[in-house]
């Protein structure tokens, strides 16, 4: 890397020979694992014709090696552990999964896969007795079977962050008696009863849902919304004129990826009516992923909307089950072209939508005339920077339409509103420094609200709060952590779920009254053998942060250790939890001699308002400054860290600061691990990069700020560039952009191309990677003990 007279590019391929031909598809979620291992790295130097092509390079090599790992490495004693926690995923494989309460509140029902087996079977609890009963598994309809998936079905389930396999989710009738499950692209219902499975007519559907009276069940197949009817298995299309370009029933990208909003059709109350979305793609850009192992296959197409491009044209059309005919709803598309949130679930209430400016910096709630499909507003939220959207859907109707609940950060953080029926606002139910996280459910009986949140940004409690009067809220949880909660309809307990800093975790049920455990809900998931080692703080100084060190497990108060930043440092995401098994890796590699820190700057949530859109306009300057403050003041509390040998890693926002933090700030970073980075902006999606730095026409300053490559002329330090090759959220492009520029700088530069997705989830995949990682580190700032092995 160090020498002058050629530029050299370290390129790493990972492999195996045994499974070549699924090794691409393969580390999509959803598919089953291969065993893949990785080939020691390979080194070339470039010359001038083929720097032309450097970008083609990991296509060229990628068949050229292939090698395997010996049982005795897998097993040595410093990667054991590191097997470990990724093969049980960081221990939550075994524990129950979107559990759900039964409407009589005697039953849980959910899903659970085994210790360190990713398949998730359907289970059912019953509270009283303590008993647990196997409903359905996916190898009793399979047969034997793969399990396979259509692309539509990975591409949400990369938008959703799912990796597990088999039933990874299930519905439960409102009256409780049935379950809808999907495996393979094909639907089933089962009788909770008896157990009966019926094995719905077509296959490749998505997003299946059961209507609220339980007669029919809806998804979308090809683009179109279906209904098929439960006692006559007789299948209808409601929707017609889907093509390549335009879908009926489906969230459009940037829904799915940045609105946290996968759904694309949604029930009336009645069970008459459904309304749906129609998504027009037609005038957005379309992208192509090519499998790199197969080039005789035709590459993917996905329309991805870049920063300043057209977006998908979404409308609404209200369907009757009955007619099939389409009445369109009324709103003004030009203005606010983004789709929010809709809500249609009491009979008493209005079906609601909240929509937003492309510059979301305006949004309104808007209620629905269903026979008409005309819209009038309830509410406005307006903000200087941008608005954020709540986890929770937004609004929470009470049951007889009169009243309902409202998310804000209108005064300054997040609260909980009440607002009358014509949108007024009757009282603010939680206050102004809550730093509320979310609401969780509404007894309206009780009147009175549960939500998460409290005054410590790195914990999670529960509280309830009255509706009524202002009143000290009722705290359910004090343990240290984080909790969260389940309700059903009966009110009399909950499912609470909790991740415990003593390394405790699970879920249990408790009495809603005084938050007594009525039961445990039976896990099999592994208990670490160890904890990490972590100290949680606030850093001193003009802005407290919250950060974490963790340190090796031998450390020595005399020695001085090299430092690994460990970050993410954008928007949206916390680094620093109460959580244990978040610092599992971290611990890891702490334990080959490092101190591991992280760190939360302005930027990140869990601060109010102001800190979060510090950031708006321009990307990197708040983040990298508080980062470096933050170190230093880390330092100052721990004198064993030698700020002369610090290296960064990150991936995703983390990846692109990791870049940035090495060109910037040389003489902090000595070196970076650069994670499937954002490199251009114009380049990423319009719904995420245009809120924080407005259109690419309107901040030209700001994106040139913003971007890797205005500061790649500047790199002084190794650098370990990692991508997967079909990412489609942060497409391969932008590492082929960095490993170019840096490449006509006269850069030396490691590049590791991954043949997957942007998520990287097997296991095996996981520990060569960091291995890769840990390995870089040791070469840059442990060079005696590289050279050692």
């Amino acid at each position: 890397m160090r020498q002058s007279a050629t530029v050299l590019c370290r390129i790493f391929f990972p492999l195996s020979a045994t499974v070549a031909a699924p090794l691409c598809r393969g580390v999509r979620r959803g598919d089953t694992a291969p065993r893949l291992q990785l080939p020691k790295r390979v080194r070339f130097a470039t010359n001038e014709p083929m720097r032309r092509h450097l970008h083609l390079a990991p296509f060229a090599w990628i068949a050229l090696f292939a090698c395997s790992a010996s049982a005795a490495e897998l097993e040595s004693a410093d990667l054991r552990y590191f097997r470990e926690l990724v093969e049980t995923r960081n221990y939550s494989l075994g524990q129950p999964v979107l559990p759900q309460l039964t409407p009589d509140g005697k039953t849980v029902v959910f899903l659970r896969g085994g210790a360190r087996d990713p398949v998730l079977r359907l289970y059912e609890f019953t509270i009283a007795y303590g008993r647990l009963r196997e409903i359905l598994t996916p190898e009793k309809l399979l047969q034997g079977a793969e399990e396979k998936l259509t692309a539509e079905e990975r591409s949400r389930r990369e938008r959703e962050r799912q990796s597990l396999r088999g039933f990874t989710s299930f519905q439960l009738s409102k009256d409780g008696s049935k379950l809808l499950v999907a495996l393979s692209s094909k639907l089933y219902v089962v009788t909770r009863a008896d157990g009966r499975v019926t094995e719905l007519p077509g296959r490749n559907w998505i997003d299946p849902h059961f209507s609220p009276d339980g007669r029919v069940v809806a998804a979308v197949s090809g683009g179109e919304l279906h209904v098929i009817n439960l006692e006559t298995l007789a299948d209808a299309a409601l929707t017609s004129g889907a093509s390549e370009t335009l879908q009926h029933g489906t969230a459009e990208f940037v829904a799915q990826e940045e609105m946290d909003r996968h759904e694309g059709f949604w029930w009336s109350p009645d069970s008459q009516s459904i309304v749906y979305q129609e998504t027009d793609n037609s005038g957005v850009e379309p992208r192509f992923i090519a499998d790199p192992l197969h080039p005789e296959t035709p590459p993917a197409k996905n329309f991805y909307p870049r920063a300043g491009t057209q977006n998908a044209k979404v409308r609404l059309g209200i369907v009757a089950r009955s007619s099939g005919e389409t009445r369109w709803l009324e709103w003004d598309r030009e203005k606010y072209p983004y789709l929010a949130r809709v809500i249609w679930k009491e009979a008493a209430a209005p079906l609601c939508i909240v929509v937003q400016n492309r510059a979301q910096q305006e949004e309104l709630l808007l209620a629905v005339d269903p026979q008409t499909g005309a819209t009038h507003q309830l509410l406005g939220e307006k903000d200087t920077a941008w608005l954020n959207l709540d986890r929770k859907p937004m609004p929470r109707w009470l049951k007889d339409g009169r009243q309902f609940l409202w998310t804000t950060e209108r005064n300054g953080s997040w609260q909980v509103e009440l607002h009358s029926a014509d949108g007024a606002l009757v009282c603010a139910v939680t206050p102004v420094d809550f730093q509320l996280d979310e609401p969780i459910d509404v007894d309206e009986v009780a009147r009175s609200v549960v939500v998460s949140g409290g005054p410590d940004s790195r914990e999670r409690h529960l509280f309830r709060f009255s509706l009524e009067a202002k009143s000290e809220p009722q705290r359910f949880t004090r343990e240290p952590g984080r909790h969260t909660a389940v309700f059903g309809e009966s009110k009399e307990t909950f499912l609470h779920r909790f991740d415990l800093l003593d390394g405790r975790a699970g879920w249990e049920v408790l009495h809603s009254a005084d938050a007594k455990q009525v039961a445990t809900l039976p896990s099999v998931a592994e208990r670490p053998s160890s904890l990490p080692r972590v100290e949680l703080l606030r850093t001193e100084g003009m802005r407290p942060m919250d950060a974490a060190i963790v340190r090796p497990r031998d450390f020595k108060k005399a020695a001085h250790y090299p430092v690994i930043l460990d970050v993410y440092a954008g928007p949206r995401s916390k680094q620093v939890l109460a959580q244990p098994d978040r610092y599992m890796i971290d611990q890891w590699m702490a334990d080959r001699g490092y101190i591991v820190v992280l760190i939360d700057g302005r930027g990140t949530p869990g601060h109010g308002r102001d800190w979060e859109r510090a950031i708006r306009g321009n990307l990197i300057e708040v983040p990298l400054a508080d980062q470096v403050a933050g170190l230093q003041v880390l330092a100052r509390h721990e004198p064993a860290m030698d700020l002369k040998r610090v290296g960064v890693v990150g991936w995703s926002f983390g990846g692109y600061f990791s870049a940035m933090a090495a060109m910037q700030k040389p003489e902090i970073f000595r070196c970076a691990v650069v994670g499937a980075p954002v490199v251009t902006w114009e380049n990423y999606d319009t719904h995420y990069t245009e809120r924080y730095l407005g259109l690419p026409s309107e901040n030209v300053d700001g994106y040139r700020k913003s971007s890797v490559l205005t500061y790649t002329p500047k790199l002084t330090r190794p650098l370990l560039l990692i991508h997967g090759l079909t990412d489609d959220n942060v497409y391969f492009q932008h590492s082929v952009q960095l490993s170019e520029a840096l490449f006509q700088s006269g850069k030396p530069f490691n590049f590791l191309p991954l043949l997957g997705t942007h998520m990287v989830s097997e296991p095996l995949l996981r520990l060569r990677r960091q291995t890769r990682i840990i390995e870089f580190f040791d070469a840059e700032l442990r060079p005696e003990t590289a050279a050692k092995k």
